[in-house]
């Protein structure tokens, strides 16, 4: 029963999604569909325990569930083509009815300033291993491109969050990470609006999904093996730890940015919108 309600869920909030972007009220475009699609129907690797890892920039409240609404109406319907994702607690687990609502649709209770061990990383470890779909949103909370930091004239994206590294490190078999960027969304649902205003979205937008090549999972093993040799040298494990987890949570962040400079700039904001 738990099940047959979570696929309720999830079907009837992907198709609101999928009708409301075929509505007209907005555009988009996505490119390079096909690489998630490749991923998540891969069932030889899934079986082996190989998940997938979907990371994202996160300029908007909508950026999940609405970009999921570019999908196949079929992948709704198998726990394998669904994403588990985090949610912050005191945003989307704020009373009974949010609380049930969002744990039927596959997102983990995070709780903000309780770290990298907490159950919800703890969970999504899991589905990984088991061969299921994680995404992640590196920063942990909304940053739009007006105030992204800026070097030199260059934008970054704020850093992300040393759980991407923690969860990319602890699965049993490295998953196909799949960089992603958002354009858009940010003006849909721009932040601080006064309400009730802020809780509307803005019609007429032009929205863009891009997803990039998989991050070669090479990578990441050379960044594990190096802190390897430095732990075995300097016998200072917890230190270490924590700068492999910061190595491999960078490495993530730039192909994340990578793809954002390709779309959207030096900037990081696509003005077409």
């Amino acid at each position: 029963m738990a099940e047959l309600l979570s696929t309720a869920t999830i079907t009837a909030t992907g198709l609101l999604c999928k009708a409301f972007l075929n509505s007209g009220l907005c555009s988009i475009t996505v490119s390079n569909l096909h690489i998630l699609l490749d991923a998540l129907r891969n069932d030889e690797r899934r079986r082996h325990g190989q998940g997938v890892v979907t990371v994202a920039n996160h300029i908007s409240t909508l950026d999940d569930p609405l970009v999921w609404g570019t999908l196949p109406m079929e992948l709704y319907l198998n726990s394998n083509t669904t994403r588990w994702s985090l949610g912050a607690s005191d945003i989307m687990f704020t009373n009974p009815l949010f609380s049930a609502f969002f744990r039927k649709g596959q997102v983990l209770e995070t709780f903000r300033g309780k770290g990298i061990f907490q159950p919800s990383l703890d969970i999504a470890i899991k589905q990984l291993n088991e061969g299921h779909w994680v995404h992640l949103f590196g920063e942990g909370k909304i940053n739009q491109p007006p105030d992204y930091p800026r070097i030199n004239g260059v934008a970054r994206l704020p850093r992300f969050k040393w759980g991407v590294g923690r969860i990319l490190m602890e699965t049993a078999v490295s998953p196909i990470i799949i960089p992603m960027w958002l354009t858009g969304f940010d003006k849909l649902m721009p932040e601080h609006r006064s309400s009730p205003y802020k809780y509307f979205p803005r019609l007429g937008v032009r929205l863009g999904v891009a997803f990039g090549d998989p991050i070669p999972a090479d990578k990441i093993t050379a960044a594990l093996t190096m802190e390897a040799e430095k732990r075995f040298a300097l016998c200072e494990r917890k230190r270490q730890m924590d700068v492999a987890r910061s190595d491999v949570t960078a490495i993530i962040q730039r192909a994340v940015e990578a793809l954002g400079r390709q779309v959207s700039g030096d900037l990081l904001n696509d003005s077409r919108s």
